[in-house]
């Protein structure tokens, strides 16, 4: 089991400022799964999410202590290489933040800020990153229109071969779908099937057929704690803990 291991924490615990968002936060996560974090508002989900790419560096009171560790490594190290992090764990948010750029250039943009000037290398990575984000046949007569007149699911899928692009190991999908009407969240959800064949993708969502649908494992966080974490169809179906189970059937949250 721990070969396949890809992520793993250890008592990591989380602080803006002085509050305590996540205590001892103990997972392992496996590589080419889904996981599906789960919990109430303001539980800690996009938090835990946000620190798997240090993406909550970016809060002047952000404290963290304990272990994260990514392919062996200790992420919260001090001498981490940061920019190289992000490019290994991409990340999808939940509205969609296409930049003001035609599509190609919102996919190229991660290649040109890794000093990638290799134009038939760039337009090979467009065509792959399009494909792989099931894009590439609605936007291939499209690639110099402005990334703003695509629809709103396709924009989403356009962010998420923004992150294809640089070729990460991790995907972190911050509610990708909330946002979408139900025919765009289905492609999404479909496109989560797919990528986990090379990927390994972690969702917050807050949507609990969502997580029942597309993750192998569920992790459900409630008040900063995670409550626990288990195969998806055991912890819907056989949940160890009762406040899981009256979240998860809708008594609460």
């Amino acid at each position: 089991m721990e070969k396949n291991i890809i992520i793993k924490t250890k008592n990591f615990n989380f602080y803006y400022g002085d509050v305590k968002a996540l205590t001892d936060v103990n997972i392992k996560i496996e590589k080419n799964s889904v996981t599906g974090i789960i919990g109430p508002s303001g539980c800690g989900k996009s938090t835990f999410l946000r620190s798997l790419n240090l993406m909550n560096n970016l809060i002047l009171s952000a404290r963290y202590e304990g272990q994260i560790i990514i392919d062996g490594e200790d992420i919260l190290h001090k001498d981490i290489d940061v920019v190289a992090l992000r490019r290994r764990v991409g990340m999808v948010f939940q509205k969609s933040n296409p930049f003001p750029k035609t599509v190609f250039e919102n996919v190229a943009y991660g290649l040109k800020i890794n000093g990638i000037t290799n134009r038939d290398f760039i337009d090979q990575k467009i065509e792959e990153s399009l494909k792989g984000a099931a894009l590439w046949e609605e936007v291939k007569d499209r690639l110099n229109v402005s990334a703003f007149d695509l629809s709103g699911g396709q924009q989403q899928r356009l962010c998420i071969a923004r992150a294809l692009a640089v070729e990460p190991e991790i995907l972190l999908m911050d509610e990708p779908a909330s946002a979408l009407d139900p025919t765009a969240t289905l492609k999404i959800e479909e496109l989560i099937q797919e990528l986990k064949k090379k990927y390994t993708i972690i969702i917050v969502t807050h949507n609990m057929q969502q997580a029942a649908r597309v993750s192998d494992y569920t992790a459900f966080f409630m008040m900063g704690k995670l409550v626990e974490y288990n195969k998806t169809n055991i912890m819907f179906t056989n949940p160890e803990n009762k406040i899981t189970e009256d979240y998860i059937t809708g008594r609460f949250g």
